[in-house]
C-alpha cells in the first residue's frame, strides 16, 4: 500500500497527533507485532526475536563497556511567542513513523538519534516510547491473567458442581453407632464401605449379568472395606465372602429400584447369608452388619453396579491381568482362554471379577475375592504410574463414569480429589487387601466367620499395627495421627452387685444351637435382666463377658455365675452387658456372688499387641505384586 511521503515541517497539518486517515485494516495502532519496525520503500525490515527486543529495551551494565552517546548541544533558550505558530509534530506513537535525518549519532549505539521534546534526544524518544509499550503489554498481560484465572476458577468450581450434581445420594450410614469400636482412637481416619451391587434391572441386563426373572432386586455381590489411617501411611481393604453367615438385624424395608425405605420393618433372622442383608434392608442394614463385625466407624459408602464398573474400565483403556491357566467358568463359561498377562476390556474384566464356578479354584468364593484383589492392585498401579491421573481424557471420562453410575453418601469430587493428593506419597506397596477368615460352611452354605481373629485383624487395623505383606514408609514428623492410647490401667478391687440391676444380653458364639436360649433362662432366673438373645457375629472358643468401661462390677458378678468366664472391656455395648458363650461352655451356670462380695474376675489377655494376634493363616494380597503365579 502506498504511505504518506515526507514533507517538510512546515507543510505538517496543524494537528500532528491526530492518527491518520485510512481503512481501517490499513491503520497500525498500539497493538501491532512488537519488534517489527516499518520502514521505507526498498529499505531492510527488521524482524527482532523476543530476546533481541528485551535485550534493547533493558539497559547496558554500568561496567559494559560501551561507549556512550556524545550529548547534544544545549538547545537555544526559548523565545517568547507572539503570533500563533503551529507547534511542531510530536514524535507519533500510532501509525507510521517518519524518518529525519539524523543529528547525532552514537558510535556504540548505531541508531539516531530523533528530535522530539525540547531537550531530548532521538534515542531517548524511542527508549521512552518503548518502555510505555512495555507498560500498556504488561498491563494487560496482568488484565488478561485476572481474567483467565477468575475464568478457570469459575470453570473448575462449575466443573466440580457439575460432577457433584451426578452423584445418586442414598441413606446408608450410622455415623453414631455405639458399635463402633474405641472412638477416640479412629479420629482422623477414612473408611469406606464399598459395594458391588448385582442387580439385573436396567443396563444390567445387557452385559451378561441376567434378567429380572432370574432374580429380582439388588444383592452385594462385591463388599470391600477400606480404611485409611490419620496419617495416611497406608491403605488396608478387608473383603467380605457374600455367603458369610451373620445375624442379620431389624432392617427398613428397601426398594433397589427407587433406593427408598419403607416404614415396614423386615425382622432380624439368624445364620443369614452378609448380601441378604443388602437384599432386604439396603445400604443401611448392610453398614450396620459390616460396622457391629469390624468396630470401624464407617464414614463413607460407595455403591456401582455391573454396567458402571464396565464403563469405568473401558474409560481407562483396560486393566492388565494375569492367569497361569485358562480361566474357564462353569456359568459363564471361558472368560481369559489363554494364560499368561494380558489387557481386559470392561466386558471381560467384569466376568474376571464376577466368576465363582471354577473348577480350578476349589472354593469359588476366595477364589474370585482373590481375582478382584488382584484386579484392584492392577488398577492402582496403573493409576500410581501416572496412565490415568495425568492423562486429561481418560482421567475425566473416569470421573464421569464413576459419578453416572454410582450411588453415595458422604463423598463428593472435592473430597475425593483432597484425599487423593494426601495420598501422593503412598506407594503400591503401603496398600494390603485382607479377606475375612471364616471356618467352613455350615448346614446352610454360609461360611462360619472366625470372629476372634476377625477382631484381632481390625483391632490391628484400629491401633495401627503392622499387618501381613505390608511395606509402607515411617509416618512424617507431622503426622496428625491420634497418639498411641496409654495401657488400660489395672482394674480396681471390685465388689459384687446385685443381679437386677445388670441388664444382659447372651450370645451363642459356640455354635450349639439353643445354648444362648437356655443360658439366658439360667441367669434370668438369679435375677438378672435378660436385655435380648441370639448368636453372636461369628465363633468364640473362650466364654466373654464384654462391658464398657465404668461397668466392671456388673460385668464381674456376671462371670461369677459362669465358670472360666473372662472379662473384655469394649466400648460398643453401652449400659449392656453381653455374655458370649464360647465353645468351652460347660453349660454350667451358678449362682452369683453375693453383693458386697469382694470379685477377683480373669481378664482377657491384653500384653500382646494386636499384630500378634493375628491369625497365622490370614490370606492378603500387596497391591505392589505385579507377580504371575
Amino acid at each position: 500500500m502506498s504511505r504518506p511521503q515526507h514533507r517538510p515541517e512546515s507543510q505538517q497539518p496543524p494537528t500532528p497527533n491526530r492518527p491518520e486517515s485510512g481503512p481501517p485494516d490499513q491503520q497500525r495502532t498500539d497493538s501491532g507485532r512488537i519488534g517489527h519496525r516499518h520502514s521505507e520503500p526498498g529499505e531492510h525490515t527488521e524482524r527482532l526475536s523476543v530476546s533481541d527486543l528485551v535485550n534493547r529495551v533493558s539497559p547496558p551494565p554500568a561496567d559494559s563497556g560501551r561507549m556512550k552517546t556524545p550529548a547534544m548541544s544545549p538547545l537555544p533558550p526559548a523565545r517568547p511567542r507572539q503570533d500563533p505558530v503551529p507547534d511542531p509534530p510530536a514524535a507519533p506513537t500510532t501509525g507510521w513513523l517518519r524518518r529525519a535525518e539524523p543529528e547525532h549519532v552514537g558510535p556504540a549505539v548505531g541508531e539516531p538519534a530523533r528530535v522530539g521534546a525540547p531537550g531530548e534526544t532521538r534515542l531517548s524518544a524511542s527508549k521512552s516510547r518503548k518502555q510505555k509499550r512495555w507498560r500498556v503489554l504488561g498491563r494487560s498481560a496482568v488484565a488478561v491473567a485476572a481474567a483467565a484465572s477468575v475464568g478457570i476458577t469459575g470453570v473448575a468450581w462449575g466443573y466440580l458442581r457439575n460432577t457433584d450434581n451426578g452423584f445418586s445420594q442414598v441413606a446408608a450410614l450410622d455415623l453414631d453407632s455405639t458399635d463402633v469400636v474405641d472412638p477416640g482412637g479412629q479420629t482422623g481416619d477414612e473408611t469406606y464401605l464399598i459395594v458391588g451391587t448385582d442387580t439385573r434391572a436396567g443396563a444390567n441386563g445387557g452385559v451378561g449379568a441376567g434378567s429380572v426373572a432370574d432374580a429380582e432386586g439388588a444383592r452385594a455381590d462385591t463388599v470391600i472395606l477400606v480404611n485409611i489411617p490419620a496419617d495416611r501411611s497406608r491403605v488396608v481393604a478387608v473383603s467380605f465372602p457374600r455367603d458369610l453367615d451373620i445375624a442379620r438385624p431389624s432392617c427398613a424395608d428397601w426398594n433397589s429400584d427407587t433406593g427408598q425405605y419403607s416404614t415396614e420393618m423386615n425382622p432380624a433372622a439368624d445364620n443369614d447369608k452378609l448380601n441378604s442383608a443388602y437384599a432386604f434392608g439396603g445400604p443401611k442394614c448392610l453398614v450396620k452388619v459390616i460396622q457391629k463385625m469390624s468396630g470401624l466407624k464407617i464414614g463413607h459408602f460407595v455403591a456401582m453396579d455391573f454396567s458402571g464398573f464396565e464403563s469405568m474400565v473401558n474409560q481407562v483403556g483396560g486393566v492388565e491381568v494375569c492367569t497361569t491357566t485358562p480361566l474357564i467358568d462353569g456359568e459363564l463359561g471361558t472368560v481369559l482362554p489363554n494364560p499368561g498377562k494380558q489387557t481386559i476390556d470392561g466386558a471381560t474384566a467384569l466376568n474376571y471379577v464376577r466368576a465363582r464356578k471354577v473348577e480350578a479354584e476349589g472354593n469359588g468364593d476366595y477364589g474370585r475375592i482373590k481375582r478382584q484383589q488382584m484386579f484392584l492392585s492392577s488398577l492402582l498401579r496403573g493409576a500410581l504410574s501416572n496412565k490415568v491421573l495425568f492423562d486429561p481424557g481418560k482421567l475425566n471420562g473416569f470421573i464421569n463414569a464413576f459419578t453416572r453410575d454410582t450411588f453415595v453418601q458422604n463423598i463428593d469430587t472435592k473430597s475425593l480429589v483432597m484425599l487423593g493428593r494426601s495420598l501422593q506419597n503412598v506407594d503400591a506397596g503401603a496398600v494390603t487387601f485382607l479377606t475375612v477368615p471364616t471356618a467352613g460352611t455350615n448346614e446352610l452354605g454360609n461360611e462360619i466367620p472366625r470372629q476372634d481373629d476377625i477382631d484381632a485383624i481390625f483391632q490391628a487395623i484400629i491401633d495401627d499395627e503392622p499387618l501381613p505383606g505390608e511395606e509402607r514408609k515411617e509416618a512424617p514428623p507431622s503426622s496428625t495421627h491420634a497418639a498411641p492410647k496409654p495401657a488400660a490401667p489395672a482394674p480396681p478391687a471390685l465388689e459384687a452387685v446385685t443381679p437386677t440391676d445388670v441388664s444382659l444380653q447372651v450370645s451363642n458364639g459356640s455354635g450349639v444351637t439353643g445354648l444362648a436360649a437356655t443360658a439366658a433362662d439360667d441367669l434370668g432366673a438369679y435375677g438378672f435382666q435378660i436385655y435380648s438373645v441370639g448368636n453372636y457375629s461369628g465363633t468364640s472358643t473362650n466364654t466373654l463377658v464384654r462391658y464398657s468401661p465404668g461397668l466392671e462390677a456388673e460385668a464381674a458378678t456376671v462371670a461369677s455365675s459362669l465358670p472360666g468366664a473372662v472379662l473384655q472391656e469394649s466400648t460398643d455395648l453401652g449400659g449392656i452387658v453381653e455374655v458370649v458363650l464360647g465353645s468351652s461352655f460347660s453349660g454350667e451356670v451358678a449362682q452369683p456372688k453375693s453383693v458386697g462380695a469382694p470379685l477377683t474376675p480373669t481378664l482377657a489377655p491384653k500384653s500382646a499387641s494386636a499384630a500378634d494376634t493375628l491369625p497365622a493363616d490370614l490370606a492378603f494380597t500387596n497391591a505392589a505384586d505385579d507377580s504371575c503365579a
